[in-house]
């Protein structure tokens, strides 16, 4: 453990954490709750009130770093019950977004976070399901309202290029309201883009009084796709006063993420369920055998992890409590293809005997 002690979350605005995500997770099991949950212990956004209706509600005064599950989904469908993937990280009142997939933009509101406060965000990888609300996210920040302060993306490479075409794709519409509506902030100064130099060692990305954020190279893409592009992935690292949090990114078992994630609080971690996994390596195999080596089974099979990879992380890195987020596969018509059981006995049957915490949109930890 990281030594900082965990933080209860027993304000009135936050119910004690373990009763409520254990009652959560029974009522889901049973079938009792949607899938989409209600944030009765987050602030919440005022009645009819919409990102165009004024500023948007106050975020918790209580010190503290809350972890908000804003999408769990994995993978680049479009579910009607799950977000693609993104969390927000608020410190002592300020967010911190990590990965901005489709559907961010409106959890960030549903989840009273605010999508205006949002100033510093930091991609895994720069795969659409990760990125897709990224262009909306910048757009609205302008046009919504004179946000004083420019918002930097950090990421591995590619994302310095991308903030700048967001930046091209978004200048029509300011150009339109400058003249049609006497707008005075100019769109070419609003976003930055980041590329971080990420490696198999620990990198710093980003320093402020409240947070420290660092990054590794994780094993999303194999050694034979990376000799032949740029692009990289990464693990990313959130220490606190409060609590330390690892993000794993989309990732199969990796060492350097062990080492970053040692004695962390709280592990996000991705998953693949373990038949599903099994699935894809079969597949895998009859498709190169075909003479077909790069195929999305491939991908599938060595590039995401199963629930026996995921303890095998865990417990290297002796880290607290586990969190599992973007699932796969995900569901189509909402809701997780196998229980939520599954995900949590399969790992502890890997070896990790900690909690475990499967990942719902909209819960606050």
């Amino acid at each position: 453990m990281s030594g900082q002690a965990k933080i209860p979350l027993q304000s009135p605005a936050f119910p004690a954490r373990r009763h409520l995500l254990k009652q959560t997770l029974a009522l889901l099991a049973a079938g009792a709750l949607p899938a989409v949950l209600p944030l009765e212990a987050w602030a919440q956004p005022p009645q009819g009130a919409g990102p165009t209706s004024g500023p948007a509600p106050a975020l918790p005064a209580e010190p503290g770093a809350h972890i908000v599950l804003l999408g769990t989904r994995g993978g680049p469908g479009i579910d009607l019950n799950r977000s693609q993937t993104a969390v927000a990280v608020v410190v002592d009142g300020v967010p911190y977004l990590v990965d901005c997939g489709y559907g961010t933009v409106r959890q960030l509101v549903a989840s009273g976070v605010g999508f205006q406060r949002i100033d510093n965000i930091f991609l895994t990888h720069l795969h659409d399901d990760h990125t897709a609300d990224l262009a909306a996210l910048l757009n609205f920040q302008w046009t919504n309202g004179n946000k004083a302060k420019p918002t930097d993306v950090y990421g591995p490479y590619g994302t310095a290029k991308m903030v700048d075409a967001i930046t091209a794709f978004a200048t029509p519409n300011a150009e339109i309201r400058t003249v049609d509506e006497g707008r005075k902030q100019r769109i070419d100064t609003q976003f930055h883009g980041h590329d971080v130099n990420i490696s198999p060692t620990k990198v710093a990305i980003y320093k402020d009084e409240r947070v420290t954020v660092t990054g590794i190279q994780n094993a999303h893409y194999p050694d034979h796709s990376m000799a032949r592009m740029q692009h990289r992935s990464m693990a990313i690292r959130f220490d606190t006063k409060y609590r330390s949090i690892v993000f794993s990114g989309d990732t199969s078992y990796s060492s350097s993420i062990v080492e970053l994630a040692k004695g962390a609080d709280y592990f996000l971690c991705e998953i693949m369920d373990e038949t599903s996994h099994a699935q894809n390596v079969a597949r895998a195999k009859a498709a190169t055998e075909a003479g077909n080596p790069d195929n999305i089974y491939r991908h599938l099979a060595e590039t995401h992890a199963p629930p026996s990879e995921v303890a095998r992380m865990a417990t290297e890195a002796k880290v607290g409590t586990v969190v599992l987020y973007h699932l796969l596969p995900g569901a189509a018509k909402g809701g997780l293809a196998y229980p939520t059981s599954t995900f949590i006995d399969d790992v502890h049957k890997g070896g990790f005997s900690g909690e475990v915490i499967v990942g719902q949109d909209l819960m606050v930890l």
